[in-house]
């Protein structure tokens, strides 16, 4: 029976190749047919520099940016003498008067927004190929690679195969992009930048066409950037303001990009990355490129199951997924995807990864692709320690470090506190002040939030070095805002933040006015407890700062906690208000339950079936709808430990959260879904918080079988499992900095000393007890 299954299996795969005509492994998104707008296009990066590839057989397009390409057509400061009225917006607050307290503070104390909201990132430009008429068109596939990180167009024109490939490459600071004909002789294009929306200066010399912008209209950064063609036979010629090749065989594009923001002279820098990469030849680029791309993406795999669906165009697959159909490898496909866009949009040298990678079109990008801290920044690196990428984390804490010196002057001038603060935005300048409206911009948690990355990275790496030279002072800094910051309850003497929001949500106060300013609400309470504990422990691993850790010791021991209402919910705010939308893709105060871990179901169980009523409400009112929204309830179900519901947010982000080409839809794209995916389906499949390592904690019933290598641990362990019938058949643990290890393992729990570098396997952990 089993070689009968075997020759039908083959059958199908051999059938389903000559019908797509693109055998693939399971790690390609692959398409018959060019994109037909940005949704489709494919992207390429190397963490500064990115494109997006068309793929078109007449005219191909390739979208550019850079990821220091901003706007500043203005700045925002704190609105002068805004600190004095802090005191009376508390007293409005707490008198119950929400309403007119927002009225206060949006006049006296929130900075006035700009038309454009922050500075915007912007579309550096596009690279525009025309080709030589081609009548007949056919074999055609467009792919991407996230093995290889390389994307490829192939088609057959008049009898002639033409193939494009093209890598954004880290080690030369290139883009690198070759098209080959089978037959010679038979390649003739033409080639021009432009920015379409502006009016760039554009030259051509001898073989290059160079192109200066600056971004905005008054004092934005300024772009370089400059393509050189490189011809395999044939001749060269200008061609206006671009190069015409005729009759080559082959064509070597080299492309790179800087910008004044961190160049003194971005022009020659460009110019000496062009002729260092094009004394080399495409080999060699591709190389260097896939040596330095596999050191970070070839450190874990991972199988769900059967992957036949492989051989059906990507697009295909996502359509039958959002008609109801499951296929185990698109959501593997989807899982090293997000892996593959922090590794090309967040490296070691660059900025952190906006709200949309590296990747955004246009002059007025979807929300600027700005730095959202009240929850999108931060889902965007959830993927980088568990995923086992944690230098790709270290461009957010440079980031939290630029915060520093603009967040301080605003915890001083808004609410007289040291230590340094930011609020619900900012962008590549790093301002910090609340502007706009205080229903989303009065929250000043931002800072006390994305810290915790900075812990995160230490229980992970359990890098001694890092935590006392780069996470604990900006830990302590973090946390002595919030000391300030908290004031006594009148009422209860517990301490409590405020004015301050649940982000972006607004409720109907006691006289049923429309109202968001709060004091003390759920999510600033656990951030700020969370923040306190983590300072707290890295001061005792340290041995230093014992006097003002005992200050945060006595000060959270009177910190407000969050509650449970009436109807069985965690409540948003400090009282039991009236949502005015129950539905709302926040959900701000479950941060407890994840990425913190104040919940669970060994300590609190009633607040762990509190968050899931918060969850079953949200979802029930129409919760989710946005992809990062949907992302963040496969981490909460994780946490939960609900396997079949987390299963489910993971078909639905696929069914009603993504694009053609694998993007996250908020709508629009926003890239932190995707991240925050990969970083749920891990929450799945291995949890490490509570000072215990569990395996499988939250399998769907359906994945029954698969495997998973490479994942990391708090600890610092490296975990490789293997699972059938939904139990762990095979298990090792590395442990890289020798500690002590307590795992899960089928429901049971091992606790054994490590040795440093030593694996110990499921056989052998079971004989140590």
């Amino acid at each position: 029976m089993r070689t009968g299954t075997t020759i039908l299996t083959c059958a199908i795969t051999l059938l389903s190749i000559i019908a797509n005509g693109k055998p693939t492994d399971s790690l390609t998104l692959w398409y018959k047919k060019p994109a037909k707008n940005w949704n489709e296009a494919l992207p390429v990066g190397n963490g500064s520099l990115g494109a997006m590839i068309f793929g078109g057989t007449k005219t191909e397009r390739i979208q550019l940016n850079e990821e220091t390409y901003w706007s500043r057509d203005g700045d925002y400061f704190d609105k002068p003498g805004a600190g004095r009225y802090l005191k009376k917006i508390r007293q409005l607050i707490f008198e119950g008067k929400h309403a007119e307290a927002e009225k206060l503070a949006q006049q006296k104390f929130m900075a006035k927004r700009l038309e454009t909201g922050t500075n915007c990132y912007q579309t550096l430009g596009d690279l525009f190929i025309e080709y030589a008429d081609r009548k007949h068109v056919y074999g055609y596939t467009r792919s991407l690679d996230l093995q290889g990180a390389i994307a490829e167009v192939e088609y057959i024109a008049d009898k002639v195969r033409f193939r494009e490939e093209l890598i954004s490459s880290n080690p030369d600071q290139v883009i690198a992009f070759r098209i080959t004909a089978s037959k010679p002789g038979a390649l003739s294009a033409t080639f021009k930048l432009d920015r379409t929306q502006t009016n760039p200066e554009i030259a051509v010399e001898g073989q290059d066409i160079t192109m200066k912008e600056m971004a905005g209209k008054t004092r934005g950064v300024t772009a370089h950037t400059r393509l050189r063609i490189l011809p395999t036979g044939g001749k060269l010629t200008k061609d206006g303001n671009g190069l015409k090749v005729t009759g080559a065989d082959a064509c070597l594009v080299i492309l790179a990009s800087a910008t004044d923001f961190n160049n003194e002279n971005p022009e020659s820098v460009v110019k000496e990355r062009v002729d260092n990469a094009s004394k080399k030849s495409f080999e060699d680029i591709l190389s260097a490129h896939q040596a330095d791309y596999s050191r970070y993406f070839d450190r874990l795999s991972i199988n769900l199951g059967n992957s036949q669906h492989r051989f059906f165009p990507t697009d295909q697959r996502l359509e039958a997924v959002k008609k109801g159909g499951s296929d185990p490898g698109l959501l593997e496909l989807m899982y090293q995807y997000g892996r593959y866009l922090l590794i090309s949009s967040s490296r070691e040298n660059t900025m952190p990864a906006n709200l949309q990678g590296i990747w955004a079109d246009g002059i007025r990008t979807p929300w600027n692709s700005d730095y959202h801290i009240n929850i999108n920044l931060q889902m965007n690196y959830w993927v980088a320690e568990n995923a086992n990428l944690p230098e790709l984390h270290l461009p957010l804490f440079e980031y939290i470090g630029n915060l520093r010196e603009s967040g301080r002057k605003t915890a001083k001038n808004l609410y007289g506190c040291r230590g340094f603060t930011a609020h619900h935005a900012s962008d590549i300048w790093a301002y910090t002040t609340a502007y706009g409206k205080p229903s989303y911009a009065l929250w000043p948690m931002g800072v006390a939030w994305i810290s915790r990355h900075l812990w995160e990275h230490y229980e992970f790496t359990q890098d001694e070095k890092f935590l006392r030279e780069t996470a604990y002072p900006i830990l302590r800094e973090a946390s002595l805002f919030c000391y300030d910051y908290l004031t006594k309850h009148p009422k209860t003497g517990k301490w409590v933040s405020g004015p301050s929001t649940s982000p972006e949500n607004t409720f109907f106060d006691s006289e049923g006015k429309r109202a968001s300013i709060n004091m003390g609400s759920s999510m600033d309470q656990q951030i700020i407890n969370d923040l306190f504990s983590n300072c707290i422990k890295a001061s005792e691993i340290l041995g230093i700062d014992k006097g003002y850790r005992k200050k945060l010791i006595a000060k959270k021991k009177n910190l407000a906690s969050p509650e449970i209402g009436s109807d069985g919910r965690i409540k948003e705010w400090s009282e039991e208000f009236k949502e005015v939308n129950k539905g709302h893709r926040h959900m701000s105060h479950l941060y407890g339950l994840y990425p913190a871990e104040q919940f669970s179901w060994q300590k609190t169980p009633e607040f762990m079936k509190a968050a899931e009523k918060v969850i079953q409400t949200r979802l029930q009112n129409g919760g989710g709808h946005t992809g990062w929204s949907r992302a963040w309830m496969i981490n909460f179900y994780a946490r939960l430990r609900s396997g079949d519901d987390a299963g489910f947010n993971v078909y639905a982000l696929l069914r009603k959260s993504t694009l053609p080409n694998l993007f996250d839809n908020h709508p629009p794209f926003q890239i932190d879904g995707n991240f925050g995916f990969t970083a749920g389906v891990t929450e799945m499949l291995v949890q490490s918080h509570a000072g215990q390592i569990v395996l499988l904690p939250a399998l769907p019933k359906d994945w029954e079988t698969g495997e998973i290598s490479g994942v990391k641990a708090r600890g610092a362990f490296e975990i490789n499992m293997k699972w059938d019938e939904g139990k762990v058949k095979e298990a090792s643990v590395k442990s890289l900095k020798g500690n002590d290890c307590s795992i899960s393992i089928n429901g049971k729990v091992y606790d054994f000393k490590t040795e440093a570098g030593k694996t110990y396997n499921l056989e052998t952990i079971a004989g140590q007890i």
